[in-house]
């Protein structure tokens, strides 16, 4: 038996029964809540709420939504104008979701959230449509199972379960960690491919200290209850930053640990960061100043801001800044009059005089209302 299997059959479970040892406590919006049945409520697992990180007229998808209480709870604050996707591969806890979706379409007004079978770490193919071509071509031989690999492949390239660039949010509850290890960096660049441009992520989790011994993965109990199978805490944050997600922050850390095995400590953590992707880098006479409370620190560019004096970035660096997570921390300063685009050349630790941004645009937090982000560093306007 896989641990896959050993996944999906406590999973099963998990569906049918409550199963207390699935979860960690969480506290959730009890306003949120309250439009949603009990069942649901009562038999859904995770570690964190990623909701909170959800913005009205959001495309939200929920890897491994389970039985969907938070994409219920994503539905209330996207609004008429967004959307949730919930993926799952457990066919109970798909049909336990589904079940009310009649009904939550009528106490949001609109039918907003989906439910959808598939792999988290191939989230290009519907195994729900799968299925159905399967029980019309069946795999009996060699040439059958060619067919089988044909079809595969054009599902995913031509259409795909999440199209590339369609996500605003991607949220997880605890789930990244029922994942096979080798499957792991799959899955965070499956998360990066449907995210668009400016996209976020949300990912609630738990994660390990050390690294966890072979003795605890080969368990399917802790493996099936979140242990075994987490990243460190060292590596969750590597896999996003090393699949070119920027502004990677650790946003909760719980400090008391869920869990303790073999002397390792397991604790439910939220991490966040964004898709802003820069390619080409402009110069225009734009400049930051970081305004503490360290000495200095370093972007996912490579530059340098030391505090309290105003260095020198690229235009598609300063319009990143102005979103967050990194808007809280900078003063940004645009010149009265940017240069024309030409390429950005200035070397790494070049300071901008004070002269070059008098009578300009100076951006920071608290001066004015702050607006919503587009995708940075492409072309689009950002707060």
């Amino acid at each position: 038996m896989t641990m896959e299997s050993h996944v999906h059959q406590r999973y099963a479970q998990g569906a049918r029964e409550v199963v207390p040892a699935l979860c960690c406590p969480v506290s959730y919006d009890s306003a949120l809540l309250a439009l949603l049945p009990r069942e649901i409520i009562d038999r859904d697992y995770g570690c964190g709420d990623p909701s909170r990180y959800v913005q009205p007229g959001d495309t939200v998808l929920d890897l491994g939504s389970g039985a969907g209480k938070i994409c219920y709870i994503a539905a209330q604050l996207v609004g008429e104008s967004g959307r949730v996707i919930g993926i799952d591969m457990n066919d109970e806890m798909l049909a336990l979701a589904r079940k009310y979706q009649p009904e939550m379409a009528h106490k949001l007004g609109s039918d907003r959230v989906s439910f959808r079978k598939g792999r988290i770490q191939d989230l290009a193919l519907d195994l729900e449509s799968l299925g159905h071509w399967l029980v019309a071509h069946p795999v009996t031989d060699l040439a059958s199972l060619t067919l089988l690999e044909q079809h595969q492949h054009r599902m995913r390239h031509q259409d795909p379960m999440i199209p590339d660039a369609s996500v605003d949010l991607v949220i997880s509850n605890c789930v990244l960690n029922l994942v096979d290890d080798t499957l792991k960096s799959q899955l965070v660049r499956e998360i990066v491919r449907v995210l668009k441009p400016g996209g976020r992520v949300a990912i609630s989790d738990i994660v390990a200290d050390a690294p966890i011994p072979q003795t605890l993965k080969q368990n399917p109990e802790l493996w099936t209850g979140c242990i075994s199978g987490a990243f460190t805490e060292t590596d969750f944050v590597r896999a996003f930053r090393e699949a070119g997600l920027t502004g990677v922050t650790i946003d909760k850390w719980e400090t008391t640990p869920w869990q303790v095995m073999e002397g390792i400590e397991f604790r439910s953590v939220t991490l966040t960061a964004v898709k802003h992707s820069i390619t080409q880098q402009t110069e225009g006479g734009h400049a930051i100043l970081y305004r503490g409370p360290f000495a200095c620190v370093e972007d996912d560019l490579g530059n340098r801001f030391p505090v309290g004096v105003r260095m020198a970035v690229s235009r598609e660096a300063h319009a990143r800044m102005g979103c967050a997570p990194f808007v809280d921390h900078v003063v940004r300063f645009a010149p009265l009059r940017p240069q024309l685009p030409t390429p950005y050349l200035a070397p790494p630790g070049a300071e901008r005089p004070a002269s070059a941004g008098r009578g300009g645009q100076v951006q920071s937090v608290g001066q004015g209302e702050r607006k919503p982000c587009g995708p940075a560093g492409g072309g689009g306007k950002c707060c």
